[in-house]
C-alpha cells in the first residue's frame, strides 16, 4: 500500500474543521513535498519528521513523498500535522498497520529525537473529535486540556514511538485526565465600606447581565467594586466553561485546566488597541473581549482610551460576536461579556465633590467627557455616581458590607427567574419577549414615557429602562414590574456621565 489518510484538525477561530492528511509513496527521485495550503511552519516539518523517524528506528522511505492537506482551500499552520504526517509516511511505507488509523485523530509537534510537544487549540480539536465519534491522541503536555472535553476518549504519547507501539497493539497509552477544579473565590464585596447605591447597582448589573458605568473621584472605591463583580455572578455552566476555555485554547496565552470553571475577568490598560480588544492579526487571535466571554471586561478610565478603541465595542456589546476578516481568511470569535467602566467626571477627578475643589472650566468638563460617545454611552444599562467616603467610614472598626456569598445568593434566586421566563439574562431578552414580560400599569407607562422626554433619552435606552426594571423585580421576588422598580431603573439612567 503506497497511500494513507490520517485524520487531523485545523484550528480557525474557534473551530477545529477536519483535515485529512493524505500520503503517497511514489516512483523518482526521494523528495518531500507537502501541499494544501501549508504556512511556513507546516513546509518546515518535513526536517523534523524525517528526523523524528529515524531518530525512532523506523526507515524513512527514499522515493518521492507527496503530502496532501486536504481540504485544500483552508490555511493549515503551525506543527500540529507533525505526528499526522509521520504516521501517514509510517503507515504508507507498511511500518505501522493502517487499520489502526481510522476512527482516530491525531496532534502534536515533533521534535528532531521523536519526542512530542504540546501545541495550541487542542480542546476545540477535542470537542470536535467527540461530535464526529472519534478517539483523540495528543501530546502528554495537552493531555489535561483534552480531558476537559469529557466526551472525547482522549490518550497522551510522549513519543513518536509510543504512539506507533499503540497503533502496533503492543502498548496502551494513558488516559488523558483533567486536574481537579479549584475556586478561587476572589476579592469580597464585603471588602467595600458604604457606597450603599454602587453595591446595589452592581448586584442588579450581576443579576441582570448589565452593563455597568462608575463615575467618580480617584480613589473612591470605582476599580475595587468593578473586581467583585466576577465573584457575584452565578458559577458558569459546563456549555459555557468550555466556550470560554476554548477561547483561552487558541488565544497563545495559555489555558490552566484546573481553572476552567472560572468565569473570566479582563481588565486591559486603556493604552490597548482596538486590535488588542476585538482581536486580529495575519492568523487572527481573539482580543481582550473574547477573553471575557461570560465573564467580565473592565475598562479603567474610559476617557483616556483611544475613540476609535472604544467605538469598536458597540457591535459586541449588541450582537455578542467578533467577526476579524483578513485578505486570506475570516475568524468568527464569540463575545457576550458584560462591560463594567469606569471614569472620573472631570480631567482632575473632583467635579461636584463636595471640597470643591475642582477648578475645571466647564468647557475641560464637556470635552472630557465627550470623549466617550453617546452612541456607546447608550448601551450601558446602569450609569452610577461613586461619591468621595467621609474618613469616618473607612475606618479599621467600621462594619464591613455584605459579603459576595449573600449577595450571589440573591443574583441566582433571580437568574433563576429569568431561566424560567426561557431566556439566559434580561439584558439579552428578546424584543418579542420583552413586550410580554415587561407590562406596566398606565400610570407607571405614563411615568416612564415622562423620564424618557426629560432626560431625552433614545429608544434603545426606554427598553434598557424595562429591562432593568424587570431585574429588579426579580430581585425582588415580584411576577410583575411596579411603580419602585420602574423609579428605580430610571435612577439609573439619568445621564451621569453627560457633560455639565
Amino acid at each position: 500500500m503506497n497511500l494513507a489518510v490520517v485524520h487531523s484538525r485545523a484550528r480557525v477561530g474557534v473551530r477545529a474543521p477536519d483535515v485529512r492528511v493524505e500520503v503517497h509513496l511514489g516512483g523518482g527521485l526521494p523528495s518531500m513535498s507537502i501541499v494544501g495550503l501549508p504556512e511556513a511552519a507546516v513546509r518546515e516539518s518535513k526536517d523534523r519528521v524525517r528526523a523524528a523517524i529515524q531518530c525512532a528506528q523506523f526507515e524513512f522511505p527514499q522515493r518521492r513523498i507527496t503530502v496532501n492537506l486536504a481540504p485544500a482551500d483552508l490555511p493549515k499552520d503551525g506543527g500540529r500535522f507533525d505526528l499526522p504526517i509521520a504516521l501517514g509516511i509510517l503507515a504508507a511505507s507498511g511500518q505501522v498497520p493502517l487499520e489502526a488509523l481510522r476512527d482516530v485523530e491525531f496532534l502534536g509537534e515533533l521534535g528532531l529525537t521523536g519526542e512530542l510537544r504540546a501545541v495550541e487549540g487542542v480542546l476545540p480539536a477535542a470537542i470536535a473529535a467527540a461530535d464526529a465519534g472519534h478517539r483523540l491522541v495528543v501530546p502528554l503536555g495537552n493531555g489535561p486540556e483534552a480531558a476537559l472535553a469529557g466526551r472525547v476518549e482522549a490518550r497522551t504519547a510522549r513519543t513518536l514511538l509510543e504512539v506507533c507501539a499503540m497503533l502496533g497493539g503492543h502498548k496502551t497509552l494513558p488516559n488523558a485526565v483533567a486536574p481537579a477544579p479549584t475556586r478561587d473565590p476572589g476579592p469580597d464585596l464585603a471588602d467595600v465600606r458604604g457606597q450603599v447605591h454602587a453595591r446595589r447597582a452592581l448586584e442588579v448589573a450581576a443579576a441582570g447581565g448589565h452593563h455597568l458605568l462608575l463615575v467618580g473621584p480617584p480613589g473612591c472605591g470605582k476599580t475595587l467594586l468593578a473586581s467583585r463583580l466576577a465573584g457575584l455572578l452565578p458559577e458558569a455552566s459546563e456549555d459555557e466553561a468550555l466556550e470560554s476555555a476554548a477561547i483561552a485554547s487558541i488565544s497563545g496565552r495559555g489555558l490552566d485546566p484546573a481553572r476552567w470553571r472560572q468565569r473570566p475577568y479582563r481588565s486591559p490598560h486603556h493604552t490597548a488597541s482596538a486590535v488588542a480588544l476585538v482581536g486580529g492579526g495575519a492568523l487572527p487571535r481573539p482580543g481582550e473581549i473574547s477573553l471575557a466571554h461570560h465573564g467580565v471586561l473592565f475598562l479603567d478610565e474610559l476617557p483616556e482610551w483611544d475613540r476609535h478603541a472604544l467605538e469598536v465595542l458597540r457591535e459586541p456589546l449588541e450582537s455578542g460576536v467578533v467577526t476579524v476578516s483578513r485578505a486570506a481568511r475570516t475568524a468568527e470569535f464569540p463575545a457576550r461579556f458584560q462591560l463594567v467602566a469606569a471614569m472620573n467626571p472631570c480631567p482632575c477627578g473632583w467635579a461636584g465633590d463636595p471640597s470643591a475643589r475642582c477648578r475645571c472650566s466647564g468647557d475641560a468638563i464637556r470635552r472630557y467627557r465627550g470623549r466617550v460617545s453617546g452612541p456607546l454611552l447608550d448601551r450601558i444599562d446602569l450609569q452610577v455616581e461613586v461619591p468621595r467616603l467621609p474618613p469616618a467610614e473607612l475606618r479599621a472598626d467600621a462594619p464591613p458590607g455584605e459579603a459576595s456569598a449573600a449577595v450571589r445568593a440573591r443574583v441566582e434566586a433571580a437568574r433563576a427567574r429569568q431561566h424560567a421566563r426561557g431566556t439566559s439574562t434580561n439584558a439579552r431578552m428578546p424584543q418579542a419577549q420583552l413586550n410580554a414580560t415587561c407590562v406596566l400599569s398606565a400610570a407607571d407607562q405614563a411615568l416612564l414615557e415622562r423620564a424618557v422626554d426629560a432626560l431625552q433619552l433614545s429608544a434603545r435606552s426606554m427598553h434598557r429602562i424595562l429591562r432593568v426594571a424587570r431585574t429588579i423585580a426579580d430581585l425582588d421576588g415580584s411576577d410583575s414590574i411596579a411603580t419602585v422598580h420602574v423609579s428605580e431603573a430610571i435612577g439609573y439612567r439619568r445621564g451621569v456621565c453627560t457633560p455639565a
